[in-house]
């Protein structure tokens, strides 16, 4: 994973697991385990005893005789099924409370309990028993639930992103954050200690390339029962058809009337789980039926060719206007995930991705490469002289000044509340004190008018360059600016340092 245990610089934080959940897992795990151990945990919690006689006596289990009792319950539908319905009932009522109306948690929900369904079927029809399959694949998109309750907005964007791109959402959270939902999901349950056989299939069910030889069929079926749920919980059903037939036959062989039935399957016995799981069942409908049902529609048609002509130009219309909207949509999108909105400036992400891309150019092209830290003096004193409104415009003309003072291919980004970084592409480390110390002189010199009010601020700047054989990687590079900036404002501020080795003090500029 990638620094995940930053989670987005501490917007996303793992949330704990429901205290009774904890005893199922601990309980199940002793060598002295016994259905009553099990019985008793579960009792504790009315509501959760009751869900559970609900389920065991849903047609999705179709016991033959009425189930009354947890003792009951354990002895005809096992162990790990309690276990399974336990958790998956426990564990999503707790998120439902984390995620507010503008997530349709009841379409997650469907979809979750669709692909554990699927999972299921599945695993059972290539002849791989998997006890954990089940609540693995109702897990399998968690990582979702707790994007969406951490940072709303921003994920908001990341769906935005995926509809404008068509791109896979796990791709998109890549682009956006640096991990994306199964990751999250994954680390998320190993925190629970949920088994491996749940988090690692997890970790990799869009990642087929990278999974564990151990866990190459869990994934494989992970993918299938993904696939299956969107092909009654999404769009493009055919295609998730086509994908299903596709896995299923290149990696276990299965091809046919079986793939078919199984197709069906999942409908039949999705609906039948439902209502044992108080979800509203929408409009699932067996494959097959919706595919009858569409053929009729088209025979209808009586193959009128004029009419099939007039439905091809509407649809060309259609997509026409909707590839323009996205091409929009998509625009929009990429400058508010890589643009401050109060400057105009690079984000501070954007600056983390740029500066990686130029080191790498730098050393593949045997360039200089250097690098500014800003700082603006006292800016704490002119909040709370003028107001931060009268700070917001301070912070917009200093970058439209640095802007104004570097070249087209050098890099300007804020970095953070009133600090600024400037990357200068090919640009040695003399270069570089000479760019600094004109930003710092136009800035100083510059007037800026608010509400008939004249405000005169000065910056710091930190400054280092090196050549393509002394770059030991960002972090130092980082460092070395950072480190430079610090003693440029204990000097006195107003005034440029640069360091362009650990061990050198540099020269203070005025």
């Amino acid at each position: 994973m990638k620094n995940t245990h930053d989670l987005i610089a501490g917007k996303i934080r793992l949330p704990s697991p429901p205290a009774i959940a904890i005893r199922i897992l601990d309980a199940v795990r002793r060598d002295d385990f016994s259905f009553k151990d099990l019985g008793c945990i579960i009792k504790s919690d009315p509501a959760l005893m009751a869900q559970i006689l609900k389920v065991a006596n849903s047609p999705y289990y179709n016991c033959s005789q009425k189930v009354t009792s947890i003792e009951t319950a354990l002895s005809i539908l096992g162990t790990n099924a309690v276990k399974n319905i336990a958790l998956s009932v426990v564990l999503f009522s707790g998120l439902k409370k984390k995620v507010d109306n503008g997530f349709d948690f009841e379409l997650f929900w469907r979809r979750a309990v669709s692909a554990a369904v699927a999972a299921e079927l599945t695993a059972a029809l290539v002849g791989l028993p998997d006890p954990e399959i089940f609540v693995t694949a109702l897990l399998q998109d968690i990582g979702v639930i707790l994007f969406y309750a951490s940072c709303p907005e921003d994920y908001q964007l990341v769906l935005n992103a995926k509809f404008a791109t068509m791109q896979p959402l796990n791709e998109v959270e890549q682009h956006f954050f640096g991990f994306d939902h199964q990751q999250l999901g994954a680390e998320l349950l190993e925190s629970w200690h949920l088994p491996e056989d749940i988090h690692v299939p997890i970790l990799y069910h869009h990642s087929n390339d990278q999974v564990p030889e151990r866990y190459r069929k869990q994934v494989d079926i992970l993918k299938v029962s993904d696939y299956l749920s969107a092909v009654y919980h999404g769009c493009r059903s055919v295609d998730k058809c086509k994908m299903v037939r596709c896995v299923l036959h290149d990696k276990f062989g299965f091809q046919g009337e079986a793939v078919d039935d199984l197709i069906d399957a999942v409908a039949t016995r999705s609906l039948d789980i439902f209502s044992s799981f108080d979800i509203p069942a929408g409009s699932v409908r067996p494959f097959s039926l919706i595919l009858q049902e569409a053929n009729e529609e088209l025979s209808k048609l009586n193959n009128s060719y004029d009419l099939l002509m007039i439905e091809l130009r509407q649809a060309k219309e259609k997509a026409e206007k909707l590839a323009n909207e996205l091409f929009c949509a998509n625009a929009r999108l990429h400058e508010m995930a890589f643009r401050d909105c109060l400057t105009g400036l690079y984000n501070h992400r954007y600056f983390q991705e740029m500066l990686d891309k130029e080191i790498e150019r730098a050393k593949r092209y045997e360039n200089e490469l250097s690098l500014l830290f800003l700082d603006i003096d006292y800016f704490k004193k002119v909040n709370d002289t003028y107001g931060h409104p009268t700070g917001d415009r301070v912070l917009a003309e200093i970058s439209r000044v640095m802007e104004q003072s570097v070249r087209n291919v050098d890099f300007v980004a804020r970095y953070g509340g009133e600090e600024f970084a400037v990357i200068l592409p090919e640009t040695g480390f003399q270069a570089a004190r000479n760019v600094a110390e004109r930003l710092r002189g136009n800035i100083e010199n510059h007037v800026i008018e608010v509400d008939g009010r004249t405000i005169k601020v000065t910056v710091s700047i930190g400054c280092t360059g090196c050549n393509c054989d002394q770059i030991k990687g960002k972090g130092a590079l980082v460092d070395l600016a950072d480190r430079a900036l610090y003693i440029a404002k204990l000097s006195g501020r107003n005034m440029v340092h640069a360091m362009n080795k650990e061990e050198d003090a540099g020269a203070v500029v005025r």
